[in-house]
């Protein structure tokens, strides 16, 4: 009469064991995949810290990149600006050199305008067109190196190319302030002024 209660309750406790034995291994997965979890997310925190750091590298590297850049950059402006103002210097100093050597010819072309002048009075046909030829081609010449001869006379009278050394009256209004005559002839040089114009001039 008690066996078949007596078999049912064993039954009943080993459905509970069953099912405790499978909550424990439940809680026992459970328990696992917390720690996978928490390894994971310990790991992605580590990555993100190294991502982090290797984000700071780049920004540190690009920063002395661009540095370098600028240095680079305003080092090449110097050197260009240094080279071109050496340049500039080498040719002043040439110009200069150039300028002094035909400076000291202008007594020359000097000597020849006033031995045309001369001859002009004289029948001397040959020693002028002797004195013309020669004057002609140094003048040709020096005009290739850069000389200019100024042509005064007639032309409004300005300190920046004329020095007055007489004044004589103007024949009439229209000519005050002009140059009338040359005593000594007036060079410019590569656009500057080598030797001024010693002129006459009406007021």
């Amino acid at each position: 009469m008690n066996k078949a209660p007596r078999h049912e309750e064993e039954k009943k406790e080993q459905i509970k064991a069953q099912q405790a034995g499978e909550l424990a291994k439940d809680a026992s997965k459970e328990g696992e995949a917390a720690k996978e979890k928490k390894s994971e997310d310990k790991r992605i925190e580590e990555l993100e810290m190294e991502l982090g750091k290797a984000r700071e590298e780049v920004e540190k590297v690009k920063k002395d990149i661009a540095k370098e850049k600028d240095d680079y950059l305003r080092l090449l402006a110097e050197f260009q600006t240094f080279r071109h103002r050496n340049e500039e210097d080498r040719k002043d100093l040439i110009a200069s050199a150039a300028g002094d050597t035909i400076k000291g010819l202008l007594p020359v072309l000097d000597d020849c305008e006033r031995a045309l002048q001369l001859l002009e009075k004289s029948g001397d046909k040959a020693a002028k067109e002797g004195t013309k030829l020669i004057y002609d081609k140094l003048m040709a010449y020096l005009k290739t190196k850069g000389l200019e001869k100024m042509e005064v006379i007639g032309k409004k009278f300005d300190t920046d190319f004329h020095e007055a050394v007489a004044k004589v009256p103007a024949e009439n209004e229209d000519g005050k302030g002009k140059v009338f005559d040359v005593i000594q002839t007036g060079y410019i040089f590569n656009g500057k002024v080598l030797r001024f114009a010693k002129v006459v001039v009406s007021q």
